[in-house]
């Protein structure tokens, strides 16, 4: 495995810590609207993972930064506050995301076009 790829997945990783965090603000704060924006961006992030690496660890990457930023702001601080309320978007939030970076870590990658070969229709 190359430098630039480890360093393509740890990019993942951070933007997954970042975006995760940014939608337990986002979806909490401007509901329903919100939370259809942060489920957007994990998904678009998962997504972008698999395309710009080619592989099945990029979605995996991001995913996990983003379940790693989720579950340390799920937990309780010792003063009693958190920042996910017990609403029906946290949990939606949690649970589609979990989904969503789920469906985009096993899309199945389709092999190149031969070469020569026409689109469909063409």
């Amino acid at each position: 495995m190359s430098a630039g790829r480890l360093a393509a997945y740890a990019a993942l990783g951070v933007l997954g810590v970042l975006t995760g965090a940014a939608g337990a603000l986002v979806q909490g704060a401007w509901f329903p609207a919100g939370l259809l924006l942060a489920l957007l961006a994990v998904g678009a992030l998962c997504y972008g993972g698999l395309r710009a690496t080619g592989t099945r660890i990029g979605p995996g990457a991001a995913a996990g930064g983003w379940l790693l930023a989720v579950m340390a702001l799920t937990t309780s601080r010792p003063e009693g506050d958190f920042l996910f309320g017990s609403g029906v978007g946290s949990y939606l939030y949690l649970l589609g995301g979990m989904l969503t970076a789920v469906i985009c870590t096993t899309v199945p990658s389709l092999p190149p076009p031969a070469p020569g070969a026409k689109a469909l229709g063409g």
